[in-house]
């Protein structure tokens, strides 16, 4: 399989509360027509709930059963910014993690913590993120660009999760597919009947 990276983006974290997308990029040519939709849907809140759940200082890896072939990856800089990347599992740890200070470091570099406290979804430029996400398709540019040495002292540990053990104690994730306004109707549809296949599957 060849590399992907489906979505760039910076979060404002919010103490426990909703997280605010302050700018993001995606990328899901590589999807249908069919279920693009749904992919993005569904997108949006998995890297709604990753930022949301990331400790401050933290870098996460996180796994959801419902994009098997990804990782979601996070990085919460411990100063008001979560920066989040989506790649397939072949991606490199190392560059993703070079990737995500990059969007924080140069986001907080472009915007003033009072605007960025302040801002509502989306409302901040950060026109570099479309060129981004093209070229970092192959990590081994993004590896060039930036300049990325694969040493102890550069690289953070990064826990690897997967998305259910990320939820607070009795919330499921079914729970919060049923419960958000972003996914539509066609999308929780197409959630259960993939969770009823996975169900057979693993019976047989």
């Amino acid at each position: 399989m060849s590399m992907k990276c489906l979505y760039m983006g910076v979060w404002r974290p919010n103490d426990g509360g909703e997280p605010v997308e302050l700018v993001h990029q995606r990328e899901l040519s590589s999807f249908n027509r069919f279920t693009r939709g749904s992919i993005q849907e569904f997108l949006n809140l998995f890297v709604a709930t990753a930022a949301k759940k990331t400790p401050p200082g933290k870098r996460v890896a996180i796994e959801e059963d419902k994009i098997p072939d990804y990782l979601i990856h996070t990085y919460n800089n411990s100063r008001g910014l979560c920066g989040v990347v989506v790649t397939n599992k072949e991606y490199p740890d190392f560059v993703v993690t070079g990737v995500l200070k990059k969007l924080c470091d140069e986001f907080s570099t472009k915007h003033a913590a009072s605007a960025i406290a302040s801002a509502s979804a989306n409302s901040l430029p950060y026109p570099e993120l479309r060129d981004y996400i093209t070229q970092y398709q192959n990590p081994q540019e993004a590896d060039k660009i930036l300049k990325i040495q694969h040493e102890l002292d550069t690289t953070k540990q990064v826990l690897h999760q997967t998305m259910e053990s990320m939820l607070e104690r009795g919330e499921k994730m079914d729970q919060l597919v049923a419960k958000s306004n972003d996914l539509s109707a066609s999308s929780k549809m197409f959630y259960t009947q993939a969770k009823k296949q996975n169900s057979c599957c693993s019976v047989m």
